[in-house]
């Protein structure tokens, strides 16, 4: 995957290499696409900073997600051996995913990689139907040879706080009610909602209608694989654009041309795929309604003042005050068997969009539009140097570059 060792900015004899120096080394762990596409969200605020040099690594764990590597690689960012990471003592280590990923040496600052700390799951994948309720603030994420493991742990919502103070008190004083970055670059993009809707092919008269699925077997696109084909077949293309957002693990577990291949009699048909590690955003804030599940993707849509339509939910699998049971409790269920078009019209104009906004709003974060300010301070304070003068910035997502074309299979001559 990677070479044994990478001639860098750092380790034994980098002083001979390096063509600056004195700077704060930054390591960024990245055991999979879902958490690497949320610290990507966090780069922005030190990146650019002349003091500051960030490389990446693929922790080494007993599994592996197929992917990971080459997203590292598509960043263009340093990507060294895991082996060679452990080798140093960083100045900051950056992780979005806990419970996946071995500790480095550094003071780490954790991110949940989706929408707050807890999941709206109630029970573990792993674990069945027969699993205990748990959620992403377990000690056994946290705690190593009886000392807390991040120095920063990133919350979305103070009420994560309480739930904090039970799984694991001695996390407390680590503990940042930050909000949600990605949240927030979302809301800071709506400005840009007519150049994402024309980079979507959407003219005007016409409805971007946005499907978007979570993983597992609970998943809309588990449970109800069926309704892209029953979109196109029922909506007019000239009056409505079906797009497909899927979660990077679906993508990630399945490789990219099965997916692709599951997918291409509706792409040739004129559906839009977002990949997996952009454009799914730019989509969310284009959308006109959105069907979806009990993923995070529905709640920022929710949040951003999208109709939403459930197309499956998995009722008795979801944490009691979620956002995601919060959202179940406003949006009405997708009925296959009556006319999908008329559904999502009388959505759209039944829906109460500052009511639910704000209502979801409150539920995802508690300092909307300030996660920016609050990260990059926890930040330089674990480096130990002084913030820019300037303020934090808040990156609009990229313009969308959606999949179009049906997979393309060479046949031998």
């Amino acid at each position: 995957m990677f070479p044994l060792w990478v001639n860098g900015p750092i380790n034994a004899g980098s002083q001979h290499r390096i063509t600056r120096d004195g700077f704060r080394t930054v390591l960024v762990m990245v055991p999979h696409l879902v958490a690497g596409t949320r610290l990507m969200d966090l780069l922005p605020l030190i990146e650019s900073d002349h003091r500051v040099q960030t490389v990446f690594t693929v922790p080494e764990t007993l599994a592996t997600w197929h992917g990971t590597a080459d997203f590292l690689r598509a960043q263009g960012g340093l990507v060294i051996p895991w082996q060679q990471a452990l080798q140093y003592e960083f100045d900051l280590v950056l992780d979005a995913s806990r419970s996946d990923t071995p500790a480095a040496r550094g003071p780490m600052l954790v991110t949940p990689h989706g929408a707050g700390a807890l999941k709206s799951r109630l029970r573990p994948r792993k674990g069945g139907q027969t699993a205990l309720p748990t959620h992403g603030l377990v000690r056994e994420n946290l705690i190593s040879q009886g000392a807390v493991v991040p120095a920063a742990l990133v919350l979305a919502h103070t009420d994560e706080l309480e739930v904090l103070r039970s799984s694991c008190p001695e996390a407390l004083p680590a503990a940042v009610v930050a909000g949600d970055i990605c949240l927030d670059r979302m809301w800071a993009s709506a400005r840009n909602r007519l150049r994402y809707r024309r980079a979507l092919g959407v003219d005007d008269g016409r409805w971007l209608v946005v499907v978007s699925s979570t993983w597992s077997t609970e998943s809309l696109f588990g449970q109800v694989p069926g309704l892209f084909q029953q979109l196109l077949d029922e909506l007019p293309s000239e009056r409505y654009v079906v797009a497909a957002v899927l979660h990077p693990n679906i993508w990630t577990v399945h490789g990219r041309r099965q997916v692709r291949a599951w997918l291409s009699s509706c792409t040739e048909r004129g559906m839009l795929v977002m990949p997996p590690e952009e454009g799914w955003r730019a989509a969310m804030i284009a959308a006109d309604v959105l069907i979806g599940d009990h993923g995070s993707t529905t709640q920022y849509g929710a949040a951003l003042g999208a109709p939403i339509l459930l197309g499956s939910f998995p009722e008795a699998n979801i944490r009691p005050g979620s956002p995601a049971a919060e959202l179940a409790r406003m949006a009405p269920r997708l009925d296959c068997n009556r006319s999908l078009r008329s559904q999502l019209e009388d959505t759209a104009a039944r829906w109460d969009r500052a009511r639910v906004a704000e209502v979801m709003t409150d539920r995802l974060t508690s300092h909307p539009g300030g996660a920016s300010a609050i990260l990059r301070r926890s930040m330089y304070e674990l480096m130990g140097i002084p913030e820019p003068p300037c303020p934090a910035p808040i990156a609009p997502v990229p313009i969308p570059v959606p999949i179009r074309a049906a997979l393309s299979i060479e046949v031998p001559e």
